[in-house]
């Protein structure tokens, strides 16, 4: 065990190196936030903006990563329409594997001391039925509002990429890569899908930096004004032969047109042209949020595993 400090560049190999593992055998108890590609997306469009906020533990079992928490603490979020959002409570987001089930007792003590005083929420899967009884035992709770008919909650969903059928855009539209378009394009086009939006060039260049970016596995779709309308990055599983779609987004003037499943079919086949042979995404679970879904399982994606969300409230 290592004591806590804030989270580093050379963390983010060692936790999805435990997320390859788990996911080699227990993929569906891959918790919110913990997986390969997930990782290196939240790592690097916060880093610069939150990091000062960012506590983590590391567990080993001789030289190897077995567990680990990462806390998300109070901040101020300033996007790019001037508006300001102070976060007041703490999350968490962790990884226990199987084989070492027992520390999660232990990453939950670590997490109460960091975020001691604070409301907590934590998102394990509802598959890790032995880490939900410990989540309880130390009085967490389930979040009725996230679990609401508009909450927040999340479900992976998977496809392999056996059969996967040709993409078709409407007519002057292209795709590109971030490699040919350009950091500014790569990012312009993530803005406009998001805003307002706290994403900036540093962002993009953090999430540049991590080993398992790849620029030619970041997909756009060119409008014929030259507008990058829709955007994805995908990030190569090697271990697993699996690709995650991480985030997926479209310029609001240009939704309901087909890019985003063209640009996820185009992906699909430039994934497997890479070694994929399985894909993952990621989306809103609850009934009030269809539309990310319903693409998902129009594009073949079906449910592997959900969120169950629990909280905790302030002392």
């Amino acid at each position: 065990m290592r004591d806590s400090e804030l989270l580093t560049a050379a963390d983010i190999p060692l936790m999805q190196g435990l997320a390859q593992r788990v996911t080699e055998t227990r993929p569906d108890v891959i918790s919110a936030g913990a997986s390969y590609g997930e990782l290196a997306w939240v790592w690097g469009q916060g880093r610069a903006l939150y990091g000062a906020t960012w506590p983590r533990r590391l567990w080993f079992s001789g030289d190897e990563l077995v567990a680990w928490g990462w806390a998300f603490l109070p901040r101020r979020v300033r996007r790019n329409d001037g508006s300001v959002t102070d976060v007041t409570g703490a999350s968490l987001s962790y990884q226990v594997h199987p084989d070492h089930a027992e520390l999660v007792d232990e990453v939950i003590e670590w997490y109460d001391s960091v975020a001691a005083g604070l409301a907590r929420t934590v998102l394990p899967t509802a598959a890790e039925e032995f880490a939900l009884k410990r989540w309880a035992a130390h009085g967490y709770e389930a979040d009725v509002e996230a679990l609401g008919y508009a909450g927040d909650w999340t479900q992976l969903n998977e496809r392999d990429l056996t059969d996967v059928e040709q993409p078709v855009l409407p007519a002057g539209f292209r795709f590109r890569t971030a490699d040919e378009a350009g950091p500014e394009a790569a990012v312009r086009a993530h803005v406009d899908a998001w805003t307002p939006s706290a994403y900036t060039a540093q962002s993009y260049d953090d999430v540049r930096q991590t080993a398992a970016y790849r620029g030619d596995l970041h997909v756009l779709v060119e409008a014929p004004d030259g507008t990058m309308a829709s955007s994805t990055i995908m990030w190569l599983d090697k271990a697993n032969k699996t690709v995650e779609f991480e985030p997926v987004g479209t310029h609001p003037d240009y939704r309901r047109r087909g890019l985003a499943r063209a640009m996820m079919l185009h992906g699909m086949h430039l994934a497997r042209a890479a070694g994929a042979t399985h894909a993952t995404v990621v989306c809103l679970g609850a009934p009030g949020h269809p539309a990310a879904r319903g693409l998902y399982y129009g594009l073949g994606f079906r449910e592997l595993s959900r969120d169950a969300p629990l909280i905790k409230t302030a002392g």
